[in-house]
């Protein structure tokens, strides 16, 4: 049953794997992604940075987090597609780039953006 946390996310993310499948009559062995968890509810959350250095441009980067529920485990490695169902509806592709900070109600994930598989 969901938290009450969870129900205020209106995000939801599917989580993929490359995983080693053995074609049963060829017998070669070969990498797949599989979705190894489908339509979780999470929220994604960005945050802008401004640093201000030596120049007299300041330089902009985001930070980006996924809140989940603190039961979801997301191994290493893997790709985090996040739909945001809003107008427009978007996809965003992800890479846990972090330590997820786990508390009792929810879990935060620091993502990057996905380069591929390592």
């Amino acid at each position: 049953m969901p938290s009450p946390l969870e129900r205020l996310w209106r995000d939801r993310c599917t989580i993929y794997q490359k995983i080693k499948v053995t074609d049963p009559d060829t017998k070669l062995t070969d990498f797949k992604e599989i979705a190894t968890l489908q339509d979780q509810p999470c929220k994604l959350s960005f945050e802008t940075l401004a640093a201000a250095g030596g120049d007299s441009v300041a330089a902009i980067a985001q930070s980006v987090k996924l809140f989940l529920s603190p039961d979801v485990m997301i191994p290493p490695g893997c790709k985090i597609v996040v739909q945001r169902f809003n107008q427009p509806e978007r996809e965003f592709i992800y890479a846990q780039s972090g330590e997820a900070g786990v508390f009792s109600g929810h879990q935060e994930i620091p993502l990057k953006p996905f380069r591929g598989y390592a």
